[in-house]
Formats: structure tokens, C-alpha cells, sequence
């Protein structure tokens, strides 16, 4: 029976993330770091507010014997300065994997990338560059195990105010974009479900791009 801690979990991946967890007979608990509490009822749910995503106590009762982290939390290119983009990108995770490093040395860390991430630093891209720091220095870390999940165009399952144009042109052309095969996208459910399946012990590497995550299923 696993202790499970998901960041983002009212997110567009971390809620089916939540999902899988609650209905899994081999979770036993499900810790959530959140900014309000949510309506979800569940005898293996406990909510903690954190209202600073970079500042954890290790000796913090919910971050003991965690088995596995699944962090969700992300920000879309654009919708933030540069600053904040970095800040949530690569400091949020860091940050908490520092605090479970301390109090659960075992631990699983699941990270929701992203396709492109660059881990030698030289993109100009800004979203490439900081998802592939935050890559290098969970890897640095050097947790029980790391894995960092890289998906292409994510459609959600779940019909959602879509955060921009070039997101809402992606899903009206979706059956097109699937033409190009297991690099180019995965719904929102199936790439929970590849994140779920490692975090709870499938064996997978430390990478794994769209079709690897799609491979798993």
C-alpha cells in the first residue's frame, strides 16, 4: 500500500492523476498540496493548504513516508513573466523533492514535462530551456528514482475553456493531429495513466517522451 503526494492535482492531468490514486486498491493515502481546499470527499484524501510552493518543512508530518510524488503543477508559456514562468517551472518541483529527499529517501518523483525540454540550457526557447533545468537538477538530486514525463499536444478529455488560441485551434484539429502518430499527442487520461503506472512501480526510464508514455498503456 502506497502514500501518494500529488502537486496539481485540480489540474487538467493532476485531477485524473487524483482519480486513479483514490480508486487504486494499492493506495492506501493520498496527500494533496493545494491552494483551497476542494469539494472531493474521500476517506484516503488529506488536503494541505500551501500557500508557498517554494518553502517546505522536511519534518512535516504529511511529507513522511511518502513512496511516490507526482508533480502536475504548470504554467502556460505566455501567461506569466519570464520570472514566474521559471519560478513554477523549475524552483516548485525543486523545491518540494529537496524537502521529500530529507523525509522520504526512497521516493519515486513523477514529473509532468514537456516535449522539447532541453537539458543542456542552450535553447532560446524559454519554456524548453527552464523544463529542461528543472529536469537536470531533480536528476542531480539523485532521489530513490526520477522520471520526467515529456508529452506533445495534450487533449483534454474533459471539455475545458481552452487557455488560448493556438490551444483551441489544437483541439478543433486533434483527429489531424493524431494522423502524425504516437510522437505528436496523448489525451489527458492516457498520459495520467502512463504517469500512474510508473509512479506505482512499472519500470521505465528516466525519460520518457510521448510514444514511451503511449507504450505503456
Amino acid at each position: 500500500m502506497k502514500r501518494i503526494l500529488i502537486a496539481g492535482a485540480s489540474g487538467m492531468v493532476g485531477t485524473h492523476l487524483l482519480n486513479l490514486c483514490l480508486e487504486s486498491e494499492d493506495v492506501e493515502k493520498v496527500i494533496s498540496l493545494v491552494r483551497k481546499p476542494s469539494t472531493i470527499q474521500s476517506d484516503k484524501l488529506e488536503e494541505i493548504i500551501q500557500p508557498d510552493f517554494e518553502q517546505y518543512d522536511p519534518a512535516a508530518a504529511y511529507l513522511q513516508d511518502i513512496d511516490v510524488a507526482f508533480f502536475c503543477i504548470g504554467v502556460y508559456t505566455g501567461a506569466a513573466s519570464k520570472e514566474v514562468f521559471r519560478k513554477i517551472t523549475v524552483n516548485y518541483p525543486v523545491a518540494l523533492a529537496k524537502a521529500l529527499k530529507v523525509s522520504a529517501p526512497k521516493l519515486r518523483f513523477c514529473l509532468l514535462s514537456g516535449a522539447g525540454a532541453d537539458r543542456s540550457g542552450k535553447s532560446k526557447m524559454i519554456f524548453a530551456r527552464d523544463k529542461g533545468a528543472a529536469e537536470n537538477q531533480l536528476a542531480d538530486l539523485q532521489l530513490g528514482s526520477f522520471h520526467a514525463f515529456r508529452p506533445a499536444y495534450i487533449y483534454p478529455v474533459v471539455k475545458r475553456k481552452e487557455p488560448n488560441l493556438m490551444y483551441r485551434l489544437s483541439r478543433r484539429l486533434y483527429p489531424i493531429i493524431r494522423l502524425f502518430g504516437n510522437n505528436a499527442s496523448i489525451t489527458s487520461l492516457d498520459l495520467a495513466k502512463g504517469m500512474f503506472k510508473v509512479g506505482m512501480g512499472t519500470a521505465a526510464a528516466e525519460i520518457l517522451e510521448n510514444k514511451d508514455i503511449l507504450d505503456l498503456l
